[in-house]
């Protein structure tokens, strides 16, 4: 037996303030039978991430009370979270932010409006390899 964990053992946090686009990757993960917390800002994101210790996170860069580049350089700040994948998925386009991302410790970086909640599913299940 591997240890590989199987998806229904999966849990994915995303921190996403837009209620709409929350609902919709929660369902969509929840289909794919992947455990869903979420969180709508980054101060209650951060919290509860190191609470709940998921397998993976998503994360969106503009987020009320801290935004999602400082969440990320928090979780990978402390040596209980830093290994935590975190997939950056958001609006912002930029080079620059896409940079800043990566260099901060992102596994990946999506754009929302370039990637359907399948194929964002699918990144999940390569970084994760499932």
């Amino acid at each position: 037996m591997s240890s590989q964990k199987k998806q229904g053992d999966v849990t994915v946090f995303l921190v996403e303030d837009d209620a709409f686009l929350s609902d919709i990757y929660s369902k969509k993960f929840t289909m794919e039978g992947f455990k869903v917390v979420t969180a709508d800002n980054g101060e209650k994101g951060l919290a509860d991430i190191k609470k709940k210790m998921p397998d993976i996170v998503l994360l969106d860069i503009l987020l009320p009370k801290l935004d999602g580049f400082a969440v990320l350089e928090k979780l990978k700040a402390d040596p209980a979270t830093k290994d935590i994948p975190v997939i950056l998925l958001t609006n912002l386009g930029q080079k620059d932010d896409v940079d800043k991302g990566l260099q901060g410790g992102a596994v990946d970086y999506l754009i929302k409006a370039h990637f359907k909640p399948s194929e964002v599913v699918d990144k999940v299940k390569k970084v994760l390899q499932l």
